[in-house]
This record gives C-alpha cells, structure tokens and sequence, in this order.
C-alpha cells in the first residue's frame, strides 16, 4: 500500500491537480514521479563525482515505470566499470519540509538516498541535508548535513523494519535554528548546530562507494540494483 504524506495542506481536489501537472504553485512543489518532467528534474548524464564515487551517472539509469514509481539504477556495462543513476531539480529550495516516499536498495557498498545540495559548482558554499540509506543495513538510516562544507554529523537511526521491502516516508524539516527528521510522521532527529542557509536542489541518487569501506562495507559488484521513489513534495514556509 502507498504511503501517503504526513503533513497535508491541500484539499484532494488540489492534491489530485498537483499529481496531474506537477508544478510549482503557491506554497507546494509535488512531484509524483510518473514521468520525466524535464521543465523541473535534470538527469545527471556523463560523468562522475570522483573520489568515493565508483560509477558514472547515466540519464538511461533513471527510468519511470508503468505504476508511477521513477527507478533508479546500478548497473555495469564493463568489468568493472559501474553506471548509476541521479535525479536532481531544476530549481532551487530553502527553508521548508522535505518529504519523499522511496524504497532503497539493498547491498553492501551502495547508498541510496534524497537530500538537498548546493556547491562550488553552483557557485555557492557546500551545504547540504542527507537522508541516507547504506545498503548494507537497510533497517537503519542515515541522517546528516553540511554547513559551508562542515559535516561531521551523522546519526543513524534504527527503523524498526526493513526499508527495502516497501515504501516508507521520509522527510526532514529544514528551518533556521534546526533540522528534524521524520520517517513515516515520527519524529527521529533533531540538530541545533550550525544549521545551513543556502538554497540548494532536490536530488535523489543511487551509487556504488570505493575506499570507503569502513563506512558501506565493501561493494561486491552486484548488480543491477534499484532504488526506488513513488513520489517527492516541498512545502514552504
């Protein structure tokens, strides 16, 4: 059964237009990931992140499905030589709540994950808000951020289930004195310090680690592998 959004605005007749066009109005960005919506998302395409990041973003490894659901993908297309998949927006968000409905996958050595980000390459500090999930233990996920580069903040919480057996929602309130994480409507997580001010996009992605065992547990060249996302929405302040 789909989870459904713990935090709802709209009346069901504007929810169900927001499902239809998936457009920035008011207070409200919905996605419902049926389809891509190149007027808002962007496929990363062609290239890679380096460092930790042992695969090449590949448009063909974001793909909609016939249920309304976007799957993200690792996959291999040498020996060796990994693609995967990341979904970013066009656009720019700040303070607000963030909430997606996603399904991870589940291997050592992957993360899947919904966050915000801006960067050097934007033209801004590196801030950043994670949700996480290390495919070597799907029971638990992964909270962190960083301010103007500054990390060092993770907190993994146990969830009580196993996230890759079904979609759950995630989400996390991001205001000026604080960030709280929510799964399925219940607060998780709370962090006071040093919070980020920087718009930053919305971005889902799905990818396999390297010299980064200690934390993902070491990637086996499974593939492929799927996360996958039902639907994502911002509510503004």
């Amino acid at each position: 059964m789909k989870k459904k959004s713990w935090f709802t605005l709209l009346a069901t007749g504007i929810v169900s237009l927001f499902f239809s066009v998936s457009v920035y109005a008011g207070n409200v960005f919905w996605e419902p990931l049926n389809g891509f919506n190149s007027g808002a998302w962007q496929k990363a395409d062609g290239y890679s992140n380096g460092n930790m990041f042992n695969c090449t973003w590949r448009a063909n490894n974001v793909n909609f499905t016939n249920d309304g659901k976007m799957k993200l993908g690792l996959t291999s297309s040498a020996y060796n030589k990994f693609d995967c998949g990341e979904y970013r927006s066009t656009n720019t968000y700040r303070y607000g709540l963030y909430e997606v409905s996603m399904k991870p996958a589940k291997n050592t050595g992957i993360v899947s994950s919904f966050f915000t980000y801006t960067g050097p390459t934007d033209g801004t500090q590196w801030d950043e808000i994670d949700i996480e999930f290390l495919g070597k233990d799907t029971t638990k996920v992964q909270f962190n951020y960083y301010t103007n580069g500054v990390g060092g903040h993770e907190k993994i919480v146990d969830l009580g289930f196993d996230a890759s057996k079904g979609f759950h929602t995630y989400a996390f309130d991001w205001q000026p004195g604080y960030i709280k994480w929510y799964v399925d409507g219940v607060l998780k997580h709370t962090a006071t310090t040093n919070i980020p001010s920087t718009p930053g996009k919305i971005m889902m992605n799905l990818w396999n680690g390297t010299g980064v065992d200690d934390w993902l547990g070491s990637y086996n060249g499974a593939n492929p592998l799927y996360a996958e996302y039902d639907w994502v929405k911002y509510t503004s302040n």
